[in-house]
């Protein structure tokens, strides 16, 4: 990619495919209630139509990455992005809640590995400063737009049938991948030396199985049962196999040192805290406009519009905040707000205020999406030599998959934990408390980031105020 025509030309087929991984995630968010009426499915396991595409997705992550940065990036790349049609496909077709969940964790499995390889293309490709950033913004931009407009899209496409929103990323991934094929550059690729660490993808992605299980199963056999303690037991001793392994691998799926670089760690917390949160509250919301309100579909969707438009009219310029304010600041600013729109929507009630609580609420979450979105994909991959950048975003990915994961489950739990099927009030608001803490918790992470900084002596690039913090 010498010319500069070429590279901007890769990195839109690069959005378009971050826009639909994105777009997944969130685009089944209003159909839920539908699908689980017409499958039968108890909100306990309807959960998991969310949880089986973001656990495959976060849970491969990282093989994904260290896969593009041994096998070659483009073919990674172009490989996964067919397999993502095809489950695609197979998704929108079936008539089982258990066939839908298992073509929802392929799904996420091939995005696991276009989303890392797309990532450390752009990084790879663009030189580290300005105009990387401005890559990096426009990327993310698609992403964080992506999963906002989802909702949008869901709720249209859910007013025709809640299969179009399985079915509608089908002809774009083909097209994407059509244009794949003569944009991206068929040269040469510097490629990482070593192996796979399958011992390592193993073990975190059982791990991450084991805990979301556990956690959703935990209500209705109880937090101490035999089977919950023992699960947990589980999921602590194949984490510490995992640690074990990484350790003594000569190729690590995870090379551990990187976790010595504290930005790297604070953004890796602070996508696994906005993503968590966020996944987690658009569960409550579906389950509280559609279920408890009676709203329809497409009314739900235009709950979410505020949020979606200001993401993506305003994210493609954070890049040029990044260069002039630093990503430190942003990331603070965007969770304040991010804590504020959950605070807001504890007022939810039988007769909710649209201009006293909805559209104020949905506001602040768009500007934490649109402030910290790409900040903290800037952050996670300053400093990060060539041949680990797809160590560095598959690890920054899977922070933010995995979140979403654990927190949904945890925030399920909640929603039923007082048996049966029946959503109060109560328990959704006891729900969106949950997102609240964690949006606090990642605002005084964030903050400590701003402390560290001021020891640091002020230079032109972002990562050279956070190469030894």
């Amino acid at each position: 990619m010498s010319s500069s025509s070429s590279r901007w030309g890769a990195l839109a087929v690069l959005c378009a495919v971050i826009f639909l991984d994105a777009l997944d995630v969130s685009m089944v968010g209003v159909a839920l209630p539908a699908i689980q009426h017409d499958l039968g499915l108890t909100t306990s396991s309807l959960q998991w139509v969310v949880s089986g595409y973001v656990l495959g997705y976060g849970g491969l992550l990282l093989l994904g990455g260290r896969t593009a940065d041994l096998l070659g990036r483009r073919r990674v790349f172009l490989a996964a992005l067919g397999v993502f049609a095809v489950a695609s496909l197979l998704g929108g077709v079936v008539d089982d809640g258990g066939l839908l969940i298992a073509a929802r964790f392929v799904k996420g499995v091939a995005a696991a590995f276009t989303a890392p390889a797309a990532l450390s293309i752009i990084t790879t490709t663009f030189p580290e400063g300005p105009e990387r950033n401005r890559a990096l913004s426009i990327f993310t931009a698609c992403g964080a737009s992506g999963y906002s407009l989802g909702l949008v899209l869901s709720g249209l496409l859910t007013e025709i049938g809640w299969r179009w929103t399985l079915l509608m990323p089908v002809p774009v991934a083909v097209i994407a991948l059509v244009a794949a094929l003569k944009l991206l550059p068929k040269g040469r690729e510097e490629r990482a030396e070593g192996g796979h660490d399958l011992i390592g993808a193993v073990t975190i992605t059982a791990s991450m199985l084991l805990l979301v299980f556990t956690v959703v199963q935990a209500p209705e056999v109880g937090w101490a049962s035999f089977q919950t303690i023992g699960s947990l037991v589980g999921v602590a001793a194949l984490l510490g196999l995992f640690v074990f392994a990484e350790l003594r691998m000569r190729h690590p799926l995870v090379r551990l040192g990187i976790l010595r670089s504290g930005h790297i760690v604070r953004a890796n917390l602070g996508l696994l805290i906005l993503m968590g949160s966020y996944v987690a509250f658009q569960f409550v919301a579906m389950q509280y406009f559609q279920n408890l309100l009676g709203w329809s579909a497409l009314g739900t969707a235009m709950a979410f519009l505020p949020a979606g438009l200001l993401v993506a009219v305003t994210s493609t310029k954070m890049g040029d905040f990044a260069d002039r304010f630093g990503t430190g600041k942003l990331i603070v600013i965007g969770a304040a707000a991010l804590a504020g729109g959950y605070a807001v929507f504890l007022g939810i009630d039988r007769t909710p205020s649209l201009g006293g609580m909805v559209i104020p609420g949905m506001i602040l979450l768009g500007i934490a999406f649109a402030l910290s979105f790409p900040s903290l994909n800037i952050q996670a991959t300053n400093g990060v030599d060539d041949d680990e950048q797809g160590l560095a975003s598959g690890l920054l990915n899977t922070s933010g998959q995995v979140g979403g994961a654990i927190v949904l489950a945890v925030v399920t739990a909640v929603l039923t934990s007082g048996g049966g099927e029946t959503i109060s009030i109560g328990s959704l608001r006891a729900a969106i408390v949950v997102s609240l803490v964690l949006a606090l918790v990642g605002l005084a992470i964030s903050a400590t980031g701003l402390r560290a900084r001021k020891n640091v002596p002020a230079v032109a690039e972002d990562v050279k105020a956070y190469e030894t913090v």
